[in-house]
């Protein structure tokens, strides 16, 4: 035994060398708690972790679910003698503590977790060596195609495999299952025909469903959802209706049987249950309407067709229910005499009987029509009126309407003739009614004729502008027609014509344009005395014409009274106005000197030629003095060209190189730049910084501005300076030396006015002793 012992020592010391065990690293160091993995299975004294303590321990002590199987030795050598068992435990929880000579705990218990780590070492088992069971043909899906008179039965083998059959060490087990095939009785029954209004008591049994095993529970399902629903199903599967079914209302209906588990789990497809509703001949025969009315012209051939009578039934069509028969069983009047018409048995279609109809006989027939199927009958009305035919053609009162002289200018819709003719049909009806047309005469469609309705008067009238110069003489003539077609043999002749003579005179008229607005478009660039556009104009009479502008406004432009052509006569401006219109006015030289104006639109086509500038005045750009860090701030630039010509794309640069020390300049996008401040000492002042702006265009143009930025003392983000500084405002000393002056003019003036008064004063007692001394020698 001590023998044995040792030989355990030295393997494990011969294993601690070879492993590296010892070393700090990897598999030693302090006592601190720790978690190991470690696979089961492994062979026995395999080195788990060495632990290191402090000078004052000697030895270890281990403690916990050692289950024998894990050691320390005293030196701190953790380790296992025995293979670990993961199904056995999974998870040991060791204590480890250092101890000094005296066997005294210097350090821990410190917790050790030791993870077992799986390896496949169990093969998979089947509880048992053989299975029963067994499946409904059609029950489940992928089950379709099972057929118990077939195959009864299946013997099958079943294996499993761990590790999902992936690894060369897996394990695996058969067993055999046999499968007892049995015929499915969850079928959807055949459909269903019910016979509409039954009178046999209610419920009735229609079909019935059953499901495989006992203990389903049914119900029906309409995924319709109608309002009522006549069909209810028990718990044995029989399904009823519940009530009379009414064909003409549904004839058709189509719903689910479901069986569900106790839980209320489907157990299967829902079954499609198919109820027809079977006719009975319950509706009798209707009338299309109250009266059906048709015509037939009074010289119809015996056998014509004069129309149909429709009637319905609602019972099913193309049954025995649903044929009808059709009958005359009255007709009032009966003159010429009874029997006129008859009546198709199974069409409804009427014809002429015995002879061709006269409408001076009697104007209308009623007949009474009896319409039948094979159990109930109904009686219809048919109105047969008896239409004029046209036999006639109108006639005109005279033949010839004479001459008429009218001026050119009369007005359109003047009426200048009255025309008169009479048919001899039944009035008020198409053979009757007259429509009147021009065939001669009138290729230009300068005249119209509207009819009375009531009187068939015809009133021709002016429709376009008569004109002396085109035709002075229109010899016209009138054609008067029916709407209706006349009957075969009869044909209009000279009695449904007549004439008329139309003189027109002729109007000084004033000259006509071409058209009412004229259009040219050219560059506002272009030169003086360049052609812009034309107008014409024809005097009807002939005339020679002179052409004139007004509402030139601006003097841009200059017409040749004789050709029409303008020209330009000053610099165009489209920002001034890119759209000019002016009048043309059209004179006749000589004779009446008529005008007429027409519109001239001039379309000015935009050039780059206005440099750009500040999109506004920037008066209020400051920086806060002193600047701490270097600014800046964001300006807009615009000029006056159309933005479409080059879509706003301006440079920035600073307009003189001196200041490119102190000042930059970053474009931001096309029209917005900004201007920066390059360090922070500044002077307290305004400077006046001059950008370029250059718009790209073709050609390119430029413009310098001058942006003023302040740098000021800031009090609240804004500019602060003291009152006695301000602009505009005096000082305390200016304020006392405008008061000491104000007090000495207003002490000089008095001065003047008392030194006045005096001198007034004294000169006034001198002239009194003069008039004293002389007054003694008047006495």
């Amino acid at each position: 035994m001590m023998l044995q012992a040792q030989l355990h020592c030295l393997c494990l010391f011969t294993l601690y060398l070879t492993t590296g065990y010892g070393q700090e690293g990897k598999f030693s160091g302090p006592l601190k708690p720790m978690t190991f993995s470690i696979f089961e299975g492994q062979g026995p004294s395999q080195i788990i972790f060495q632990f290191k303590a402090s000078p004052l321990a000697v030895t270890f002590k281990l403690t916990g679910e050692t289950d024998d199987i894990f050691q320390i030795q005293p030196d701190g050598l953790l380790y296992h003698n025995k293979a670990l068992d993961r199904e056995t435990r999974a998870v040991h929880k060791l204590q480890v503590s250092a101890l000094d000579a005296d066997g005294n705990t210097v350090e821990g218990p410190v917790p050790i977790t030791i993870e077992v780590k799986d390896i496949n070492d169990n093969r998979p088992v089947f509880l048992q060596p053989k299975y029963e069971g067994s499946v409904r043909q059609n029950s489940r899906p992928g089950s379709q195609e099972l057929d118990p008179l077939k195959n009864p039965s299946y013997k099958l083998v079943v294996s499993v495999e761990d590790m999902g059959g992936q690894n060369d060490h897996s394990f695996s087990d058969s067993t055999s299952v046999d499968i007892m095939v049995k015929e499915n009785i969850w079928k959807a029954p055949e459909p269903v025909e019910i016979e509409e209004n039954s009178t046999n008591p209610y419920p009735i049994k229609i079909t019935q469903v059953q499901w495989n095993d006992p203990g389903a529970l049914y119900s029906l399902v309409d995924k319709e959802k109608p309002s009522k629903f006549p069909f209810s199903i028990n718990q044995e599967g029989v399904i009823y209706v519940t009530q009379p079914l009414d064909r003409e209302e549904k004839d058709a209906y189509v719903f689910y049987a479901v069986a569900k588990d106790e839980h209320g789990k489907p157990l299967a497809f829902p079954l499609q249950i198919q109820v027809k509703v079977k006719d009975i001949n319950d509706n009798p025969p209707t009338c299309p309407s109250a009266v059906t009315v048709l015509e037939v012209q009074e010289n119809e051939q015996i056998g014509s067709s004069i129309g149909t009578l429709i009637a319905h039934d609602m019972d099913e069509e193309n049954t025995i229910n649903s044929v009808l028969g059709y009958r005359i069983v009255d007709q009032t009047p009966k003159v010429p005499r009874d029997g006129l018409f008859l009546v198709q048995s199974y069409s409804g279609t009427f014809q002429l009987a015995v002879q061709s109809l006269r409408k001076r006989d009697t104007p209308q027939y009623n007949l009474t029509v009896e319409v039948s199927d094979k159990d109930f009958k109904t009686l219809c009305f048919v109105q047969i009126n008896i239409i004029d035919i046209n036999d006639q053609i109108p006639i005109f009162e005279k033949p010839d309407y004479g001459n008429l002289t009218l001026p050119e200018d009369t007005a359109i819709g003047t009426v200048i003739l009255t025309i008169q003719a009479t048919d001899a049909d039944e009035p008020h009806t198409g053979s009757s009614k007259i429509l009147y047309r021009i065939t001669q005469g009138d290729s230009e469609g300068r005249l119209e004729i509207e009819t009375d309705p009531e009187t068939n008067t015809g009133y021709v009238k002016v429709k376009k502008p008569l004109d002396f110069e085109a035709v002075a003489i229109h010899n016209i003539v009138f054609q008067a027609e029916n709407p209706e077609p006349l009957v075969l043999g009869v044909q209009y002749n000279a009695s449904s014509s007549a004439t008329f003579r139309l003189i027109v005179t002729d109007v000084n008229e004033a000259p006509q344009f071409s058209q009412q607005v004229y259009q040219g478009k050219v560059s506002e660039d272009v030169a003086k005395g360049t052609k812009v556009g034309n107008v014409t104009a024809k005097d009807p009479e002939g005339l020679d014409i002179s052409y004139s502008l007004r509402g030139d406004k601006r003097g841009w432009l200059k017409i040749d009274p004789v050709t029409g052509e303008i020209f330009s006569v000053a610099p165009l401006d489209r920002e001034a106005e890119s759209l000019y219109r002016v009048q043309v006015v059209a004179t006749e030289v000589g004779g009446s000197s008529l005008s007429s104006m027409a519109q001239f639109h001039l379309t000015l086509m935009d050039v780059n030629d206005n440099p750009p500038r500040l999109a506004k005045e920037y008066t209020g750009l400051f920086f806060c003095h002193p600047p701490k860090v270097p600014e800046s701030l964001i300006f807009e630039a615009t000029d006056d060209d159309q933005q479409s010509f080059r879509g706003r794309h301006f440079t920035f640069s600073l307009g003189s190189e001196s200041l490119q020390k102190d000042w930059e300049v970053s474009k931001i996008n096309g029209t917005h730049a900004s201007l920066s401040t390059k360090h922070t000492g500044f002077e307290e002042r305004v400077y006046h910084i001059p950008v370029r702006i250059n718009d790209g265009g073709r050609p390119p143009l430029e413009g310098t501005v001058s942006l003023p930025v302040t740098f000021c003392k800031c009090v609240e983000d804004r500019c602060f300076q003291p009152a006695g500084h301000m602009p505009g405002i005096p000082t305390v000393g200016v304020t006392v030396g405008v008061l000491l002056t104000t007090f000495l003019v207003i002490g000089i003036i008095l001065a003047v006015v008392f030194f006045q008064i005096k001198k007034n004063k004294g000169q006034h007692n001198v002239e009194s002793a003069q008039a004293s001394e002389v007054k003694p020698l008047r006495n």
